[in-house]
Parts: structure tokens; C-alpha cells; sequence
């Protein structure tokens, strides 16, 4: 795994982003309810696991984008209607990307990453 890095996406309307599909979309709800969601998906297999069972060829999904960091965190917080989302985590950005965009489609930009 590569070195720790501080992710920061801002998400405009929480409660109405959602992901392509219903089975692996975010389900709504507060912005601890979400981070609690990506960090479990960051942190483990699940999610990615779920998705590529979905692909017409899972045996032909890149194994690398089921990488998993069980020391990743990941904080919310609400500001009027947008929300800022901080990641840490040794996960390279495709896959923190992926992971976002399966719960909440193309809802949110990423605005700054940094050492962490």
C-alpha cells in the first residue's frame, strides 16, 4: 500500500446523491451516516465485492480495485447544503473514486489532496 493521504470532496446535496444502482447506492441519510458508510467501504471488501458480482465477466474485473485499507477514516460534515468529506487513507484515488462514486454517482468534487 502506498503512503497515507488526506482526500477532500465537497458533495452539494447529500441527501439527494445517489449512486447508478439501487443495491449499492447510498440509501441517504446525515453526513456521519455517510461517512460511516464510506469508511466501511474503504476499510473492507464488501462493497467491491457486491459490485463486480454484478459485472457480466467478474473474473475479468481488475482484482487491484478491490483493494482495501482497514485503517482508512473518513469524516462528514455539513456546512448549510454542502457537505465536506475527509479522507485519509493509503488507498490510491481510483479506488477511493470508484468507491464514491457506487454510493453516490458523480455527486461530488474532489477539492484538495494532500500527505497526511
Amino acid at each position: 500500500m502506498g503512503t497515507m493521504q488526506r482526500y477532500i470532496f465537497s458533495i452539494d446535496d447529500l441527501p439527494k446523491a445517489r449512486g447508478e444502482s439501487h443495491e449499492l447506492s447510498f440509501p441517504g441519510g446525515s453526513p456521519d451516516t455517510f461517512a460511516a458508510l464510506l469508511q466501511q467501504a474503504l476499510r473492507g471488501p464488501s462493497l467491491w465485492q457486491r459490485w463486480r458480482a454484478m459485472q457480466p465477466d467478474p473474473d475479468a474485473v481488475d482484482p487491484a480495485l478491490g483493494a482495501s485499507d482497514p485503517a482508512a477514516r473518513v469524516e462528514a460534515h455539513q456546512s448549510d447544503v454542502h457537505v465536506s468529506v475527509d479522507v485519509v487513507s493509503s488507498l490510491p484515488h481510483a479506488i477511493i473514486k470508484h468507491r464514491m462514486t457506487l454510493l453516490i454517482g458523480k455527486h461530488w468534487t474532489l477539492r484538495d489532496v494532500s500527505a497526511a
